[in-house]
């Protein structure tokens, strides 16, 4: 009997960026330094970026530039076929904030971010008669925001809003069942959002911090409906899907405590995928989402460990038999979905390990480093593994995606008093 392996293309993967489904564990380096958390503690300039309520701590102006190398590791395969590494295992991620004092109750922020990404390049895998290379999909998602910050602080309360724009942009391109093409080139789109964040010092050291953001509407227009059709044309998806595909909201809240030398932090968030387009279309579940994080502050240096926890968003849905005969394709919708989920949309990271540090070179200026290791994960769901061309029979069974990641980012930082 002949199987000749197939594998769906990547509906909206973007560069796995050290994650928590496809979002940043945290954005800037001393936030990543502590696992991410920054709802509870003030990270000056950079806290524009995560609560921009906490740029209340800028005593004149500071900026804050640098940026993140992205090492992701992801390797998939289909039933009985070899696994395939992904060639986009290297990325580089910018950052840059910056936070000014108006008088004693008035700040002002400005950020540019990348927060969102995950992404595979399977364009030179092998194929055969019984091994598809992962259809060869390349596919690409950036995701970036700019927001201007305003906060009013009383001492010991404070509150901003962060209006922002989000850019993306999304190529998703393989070969089809027939071997031919199947892509539209590169989508863009511009969307609207906003971020609101707050806090409240309840004694000395101890801040308790609460952040909303808001979801991002983007359509990419012929991407996600030119991927999808594929499988309406083969009788499994009932329709294509339309081309939106949301960045969901998050709420959170954060606590820090600072004590001599020594700063705790806890922020817990939830990242609402089941409501975001796109995402709940494939069953994307709610992100519950757990930072711990720790400094160290002696007179120059900075030293910092932290921890990240979320068990991923994919969720398996029903499969259908092992053979299904031509004319019943649509049992194997859940087995589509489970594919896409699982070797298109990879987003199985779920701890993530930090250390970081930072020296003041001056009063002015200083630097900060930070390390994250995400361990690799394995992750096997019932999906479409092959399709007999001689009988029209298509077969499910396991698949399997393991994924790990690491990354290095970097940051500058100049105050003016």
């Amino acid at each position: 009997m002949k199987k000749a392996t197939i594998l769906l293309p990547m509906i909206s993967s973007t560069l796995l960026f050290a994650t928590n489904g496809d979002t940043l564990i945290g954005v800037g380096t001393k936030s990543r330094g502590m696992g991410g958390a920054g709802i509870g503690i003030s990270h000056c300039a950079e806290s524009t970026l995560q609560n921009p309520a906490l740029i209340t701590c800028t005593r004149g102006t500071s900026i804050s530039f640098g940026g993140s190398i992205f090492m992701p590791d992801i390797s998939a395969k289909m039933g009985q076929a070899p696994y395939h590494n992904s060639d986009a295992d290297i990325n580089i991620i910018p950052s840059i904030a910056i936070s000014h004092k108006l008088n004693e109750n008035w700040y002002l922020g400005v950020g540019m971010w990348g927060t969102a990404g995950m992404g595979v390049d399977y364009r030179d895998a092998k194929t055969s008669a019984m091994d598809s290379g992962n259809m060869n999909m390349v596919t690409n998602l950036q995701l970036m925001q700019f927001g201007t910050s305003l906060a009013y602080s009383t001492g010991t309360f404070g509150v901003a809003v962060t209006p922002l724009i989000q850019y993306g942009a999304l190529d998703i391109n393989y070969k089809g069942f027939d071997g031919s093409n199947i892509g539209d080139g590169v989508a863009q789109d511009l969307g609207f959002g906003y971020n609101f964040g707050a806090y409240y010092d309840l004694t000395n050291g101890l801040t308790l911090g609460a952040v909303y953001k808001s979801k991002v509407d983007m359509e990419y227009k012929n991407q996600l409906s030119t991927a999808t059709q594929p499988f309406v044309n083969f009788g499994i998806f009932p329709s294509a899907m339309d081309d939106h595909l949301e960045q969901p909201a998050e709420v959170g809240v954060g606590v820090g405590y600072e004590f001599g030398k020594h700063t705790l932090a806890f922020d817990y968030k939830q990242i609402k995928w089941s409501d975001a387009k796109g995402y709940k279309d494939f069953g994307w579940d709610n992100q519950d989402v757990y930072a711990i994080g720790y400094q160290l502050k002696d007179d120059k240096w900075r030293f910092r460990l932290g921890y990240n926890y979320a068990s991923h968003p994919l969720q398996e849905a029903q499969s259908g038999p092992s053979i299904i005969p031509a004319g019943s394709y649509a049992q194997a919708g859940g087995n589509a979905q489970n594919l896409f989920n699982l070797l298109g949309f990879p987003a199985t990271a779920e701890r993530h390990y930090t250390i970081g540090g930072g020296y003041e070179f001056s009063d002015n200026f200083y630097v900060d480093l930070a390390y994250i290791y995400a361990p690799e994960t394995t992750t096997t769901m019932n999906t479409i593994v092959g399709l007999n061309p001689e009988t029209g029979d298509l077969y499910t069974g396991k698949s399997t995606v393991k994924h790990s990641e690491s990354s290095l980012s970097f940051q500058l930082s100049y105050r003016f008093f």
